[in-house]
């Protein structure tokens, strides 16, 4: 077998073995993962949803700034468009 020729020279790392001995403590480390906590100043705050229009169809929900703000914070950590 070809990956087998090297195997006996071919440098081994070993695996470190972690013990998780408080799982209620992991289990809640592993929800709170990447969880970020963002403080909006107020006048950002009531300009978040979009006001009413006058128009036939379905209203916008977010405004503008909201629209902004979530991609500006979508370019600095380099997140996904979801």
């Amino acid at each position: 077998m070809p990956f087998k020729h090297n195997a006996d020279r071919r440098h081994k790392i070993p695996k470190d073995k972690y013990k998780v001995t408080n799982w209620a403590a992991y289990n809640d480390s592993l929800r709170r993962r990447g969880d970020i906590t963002i403080w909006i100043d107020d006048c950002v705050a009531m300009n978040w949803f979009a006001p009413a229009t006058k128009h036939r169809g379905r209203p916008f929900k977010f405004s503008d700034l909201a629209i902004e703000t979530c991609l500006q914070l979508r370019a600095v950590f380099d997140l996904a468009p979801r």
